[in-house]
């Protein structure tokens, strides 16, 4: 029974982000594991192209995707206009992006970020 209740857990969360992806007409589904980063402003840790250092926050799954956004769900606060790093783990993607819009879930939060630069080519769709 525990691979049936993980996968209805997993449908759940699912659920959550495909509730925000219908804000989002272009959003398709897909299902890629990330590390996603916090920007903690200016200093001299790990810098991004904006000035930012990173810290780590959470490893989540993009749920859906858009040439322009990805909508996940994460445990730990975010807020409308937060910078985050988001990086597959396989290393194809790496890009900065800011925070669109959330939806608060007990526990949990569905979030959609924009990137702040193009990243071509990060979704096919076939």
């Amino acid at each position: 029974m525990p691979n049936q209740a993980s996968a209805s857990a997993r449908a759940l969360e699912s659920d959550f982000v495909g509730r925000l992806a219908r804000f989002f007409p272009e959003a398709t589904p897909v299902r890629i594991p990330i590390r996603l980063s916090r920007a903690n402003g200016l200093s001299d840790g790990e810098a991004g192209a904006n000035g930012h250092a990173w810290s780590a926050l959470q490893e989540t799954v993009i749920e859906f995707g858009t040439a322009r956004e990805v909508l996940f769900l994460v445990f730990q606060p975010l807020e409308f206009a937060d910078h985050v790093l988001v990086e597959s783990r396989d290393g194809s993607l790496r890009a900065e992006a800011s925070i669109v819009a959330v939806q608060y879930h007990p526990e949990r939060t569905a979030v959609a970020a924009r990137f702040l630069k193009d990243v071509p080519n990060w979704i096919v769709k076939s």
